[in-house]
């Protein structure tokens, strides 16, 4: 028997145990609602895409080929109309999962106004905006399934066996749209306990994993921006105890944590490290400060005094307070701090980088690994990065080191538009191409997220139109390159009445009220223009 079948069987059971006071309650039409509703609550989510994103690194493990893939998303609608394409176009979502950018949240999401990515924004937009995904998600499952109920109802009444079978099978083997989402929890927005708490709520709106950073909380800066300020490795460890509790306690017990680090571009430290005896995790921290001898004569009032080596040493310290780490110290630390994160908790890592260098990234995870051989690492490919530029830079400085003839191009102007058909511009282009792949196999890298993508493509598409909107080319704007776009290439949305829920609408009224309901989709329906 069909799931489907299974369905329609339990629900006429539980129907016929409450006799004719439910005789008007259809069976078929509970399963359908069912179906179209499997996951009741966020906790249900979780629990099912953490079981996918394991299995995922599991066949990572295996070979390096089966990396993932994710877009960052600020609203639902996005996350939604992603993954159908993503159906459409490919066929399955398998490998496909979600992001939750915190810099997106600041930017778009906070009630007040748009903000930098420095942990400002209300922290409880972020478990809202998890909920909202996969509220969008769950509706585009309800959307799919409605129209393969409708082909099974016409083909019962045409008589079409073939044709019910094959509506019957495609009902059985629906592939949910509900995804694995990565979420953003910036560094936690506060001490252990603050971060516990937030992750809580994400876990039960829906996320089966918690990126975390070991930047200051009160200091947190964007990855990409200057002035980052870390904490010491007991101070970010406890706040992955935190989210690991937090998974724990709500029965998502395979929960994945991605332990960031950005100190490959943070210079500063708001606190020293506590060391109880040479060497521990505390004095390997402090190894990296910027300091200087001297007597005990020299000291100042205020000083802060480390004991080192039999010396006596003062940590260089900055009008703000903060304390400096050792210049070109950055590799070592995002090193040691991929090591300790893995070795205390962490499922994953993420790296900050400066720029998109496979061989930059593949040097420091080939360190880690030689501690930690099945260390993965989640890679931001971030529209910080001039893409164009530091590839062209990259392929230029291979042909150099190659013996080839770059006399053709200025490496400071690699940018200008009369590159773009050349030999160079062509091999740059390449490795961008190849860039994911080359990174999951030279790199270590599981998993290539896009942060901030859909923010970008939202202020081109919107200029695009009203360039030729408010220009010359009027309505001719918007119908040229927006509606006869989407119906020749086949966008549900264009059917926006039905993406936003108006069919299921008149279904459940159907179910509800039957010859009497009042429906929207008849032939007045200007929907119907669109076929």
């Amino acid at each position: 028997m069909s799931d489907y079948q299974n369905y329609i069987q339990n629900a006429a059971g539980v129907i016929s145990d409450n006799g004719s006071a439910w005789g008007s309650i259809d069976a078929e039409y509970t399963a359908r609602m069912k179906m179209q509703n499997r996951f009741q609550t966020g906790l249900d989510i979780a629990k099912y895409t953490a079981g996918i994103m394991r299995k995922d690194m599991a066949e990572y493990d295996a070979d390096s080929a089966s990396y993932t893939q994710s877009l960052g998303c600020w609203h639902g609608f996005i996350a939604q109309q992603k993954m159908i394409a993503v159906k459409k176009h490919h066929g399955t979502t398998n490998k496909r999962y979600l992001y939750l950018s915190g810099w997106m949240i600041a930017a778009l999401r906070s009630e007040f106004g748009p903000l930098p990515d420095q942990s400002m924004h209300e922290k409880t937009s972020v478990p809202k905006l998890i909920e909202e995904l996969y509220t969008f998600l769950r509706q585009a499952d309800a959307r799919e399934l409605r129209h393969l109920f409708k082909d099974l109802d016409a083909a019962r009444s045409a008589g079409d066996a073939a044709a019910e079978t094959e509506a019957q099978s495609k009902i059985d083997n629906f592939e949910t749209h509900v995804v694995p989402i990565i979420a953003d929890i910036d560094a936690g927005f506060g001490n252990e306990e603050a971060t516990y708490l937030l992750a809580k709520q994400m876990i039960e709106a829906g996320a089966c994993s918690i990126q975390i950073e070991n930047q200051v909380s009160d200091e947190k800066q964007c990855g990409h921006q200057d002035g980052k300020v870390t904490v010491p490795h007991s101070d970010f460890l406890a706040k992955i105890n935190a989210v690991r509790y937090a998974f724990l306690e709500l029965g998502v017990d395979d929960g994945v944590i991605v332990a960031r680090t950005d100190s490959l571009g943070a210079g500063l430290t708001k606190q020293i490290a506590v060391t109880n005896e040479p060497g521990d995790l505390g004095d390997q921290y402090n190894a990296f400060l910027d300091c200087e001898e001297l007597t005990p004569a020299q000291m100042n009032n205020g000083d802060v005094v480390i004991h080192r080596d039999g010396s006596l040493v003062r940590p260089k310290r900055l009008a703000s307070g903060l304390f400096q780490f050792k210049a070109g110290t950055g590799e070592d630390r995002c090193v040691l701090d991929c090591i300790t994160s893995l070795q205390n908790g962490a499922d994953l890592i993420w790296i900050e980088t400066e720029k998109p260098h496979v061989g930059q990234i593949g040097a420091m995870v080939n360190r880690i690994k030689e501690v930690v051989p099945n260390a993965k690492l989640v890679y931001n490919n971030s529209p910080s990065f001039n893409w164009t530029l530091s590839f062209r830079q990259q392929a230029y400085d291979a042909m150099v080191e190659a013996g080839e003839d770059v006399s053709a191009y200025d490496r400071d102007a690699l940018m200008n538009e009369s590159y773009d058909d050349t030999d160079l511009s062509n091999r740059a282009d390449d490795m961008i191409q190849n860039f994911q792949r080359d990174g999951a196999r030279d790199a270590g890298i599981f998993h290539h997220l896009i942060t901030l993508p859909t923010y970008h493509t939202a202020a081109l598409s919107t200029d695009n139109l009203a360039k030729g909107y408010f220009g010359e080319e009027g309505m001719l704007a918007y119908v040229k390159g927006v509606q006869r776009k989407e119906i020749r290439q086949g966008l549900a949305c264009v059917k926006h009445q039905d993406m936003a829920g108006s069919n299921i609408g008149d279904d459940h009224k159907e179910y509800f009220s039957g010859d009497a309901a009042l429906k929207a989709s008849g032939e007045d329906n200007t929907m119907n223009q669109f076929g």
